[in-house]
C-alpha cells in the first residue's frame, strides 16, 4: 500500500487558517497532505509546505480533479495549474474528485486522461473518489486496477459502506476514508466514549484507530495543533476485538455528503 495510513485533510480550510493547519501538522509529524482543486486552497497549502522547509521527497501530497476539468482537453492543463499553485513539479496522488454528473464525461475519457498525466510525470499515482461499485468497474476497465491507488469515500462508524469496501478489497483497491468522524457527530456516541475511557484515549483517536484497523487510510483535519497531534497518535492505539465489534454495530447507513446533482446513485 503506497497511500499513507494517516494524512491531514484541508477541506473547508482556506488562507491563513489552512497555512497554520498544514504547518502545525508538518511540525507535529504528518507527512501526507490532502487537498483538492475545488477547496481553493492549493496555493495556501503550497505556501505552507514551502515554508516548512521539509524536503519534497519526504511528503505525500494528494489533490483532486474537479468535475469542470474532467474532459481530456482540460484535465492535464488543470493539473498543471494545481502544480503551479502547490509550487511542485508533481503530486504523489491525483484523484478524480467526483464522477462526472450524468456521465457528461465518460469514465473511460477522464481515467485515460488521468493515466496520461501519470505517464507525463505530473502525478506519481492516480485514483478515484466517491466511486460506487459500477463506477469502479468502469475505472478498472479503463486503466486497469493496478493504476488505481485508492478510492476515497465517506466512511464513519455511522456509514460503514461494507458492500463497497468489501468489493474494493476483493479487487485490490485500497480505501481512504473521509468524514471519518461524521462531522464530529460520532465523537458524542456513548459507545465510542466508553471505549475511549477504557483506553485513556480521545473519542477521535478511537474512531480513527477503528478505521485504520479496518484497513483504511484516514485524513482528519483540524485547526488545533493539540488535536492534530492527538489524531496522529491514533495510529498506535490498539483496540481489542470487543471494541471493534461494538463500533461495527453502530452502522446505520447515515451519509453526511451527498450533494444534489453531483452524487452518483449510491450502492
Amino acid at each position: 500500500m503506497s497511500v499513507p495510513v494517516i494524512g491531514v485533510g484541508t477541506f473547508r480550510l482556506k488562507d491563513d487558517v489552512v497555512i497554520a493547519s498544514v504547518k502545525n501538522a508538518l511540525e507535529v509529524g504528518y507527512r501526507a497532505i490532502d487537498t483538492a482543486q475545488i477547496y481553493e486552497n492549493e496555493s495556501a497549502v503550497g505556501q505552507a509546505i514551502s515554508e516548512s522547509g521539509i524536503a519534497r521527497d519526504e511528503l505525500y501530497v494528494t489533490t483532486k480533479i474537479w468535475i469542470a476539468n474532467l474532459a481530456k482537453d482540460k484535465l492535464i492543463p488543470s493539473l498543471k495549474k494545481s502544480l503551479r499553485d502547490l509550487q511542485m513539479d508533481y503530486v504523489d496522488l491525483t484523484l478524480i474528485h467526483w464522477p462526472s454528473p450524468n456521465d457528461e464525461v465518460s469514465v473511460d475519457e477522464f481515467m485515460q486522461a488521468l493515466l496520461a498525466a501519470k505517464k507525463e510525470g505530473l502525478t506519481r499515482e492516480i485514483g478515484i473518489s466517491n466511486f460506487t461499485i459500477p463506477l469502479m468497474e468502469q475505472a478498472i476497465k479503463a486503466v486497469g486496477v493496478e493504476n488505481i491507488a485508492t478510492n476515497q469515500i465517506e466512511l464513519s462508524p455511522y456509514l460503514q459502506n461494507r458492500k463497497v469496501t468489501e468489493w474494493a478489497k476483493q479487487q485490490g483497491i485500497h480505501i481512504t476514508s473521509y468524514m471519518t468522524l461524521a462531522y464530529g457527530n460520532a465523537l458524542k456516541d456513548e459507545v465510542i466514549q466508553d471505549i475511549a475511557k477504557k483506553h485513556g484515549a480521545t473519542a477521535a483517536q478511537v474512531i480513527l484507530a477503528w478505521a485504520i484497523h479496518e484497513g483504511y487510510s484516514v485524513i482528519p483535519s483540524s485547526t488545533k495543533r493539540e488535536n492534530l497531534l492527538s489524531n496522529l497518535h491514533s495510529t498506535t492505539l490498539q483496540l481489542d476485538k470487543n471494541d471493534i465489534e461494538a463500533i461495527r454495530k453502530l452502522d446505520k447507513n447515515e451519509r453526511q455528503v451527498s450533494p444534489d446533482g453531483l452524487a452518483p446513485h449510491w450502492d
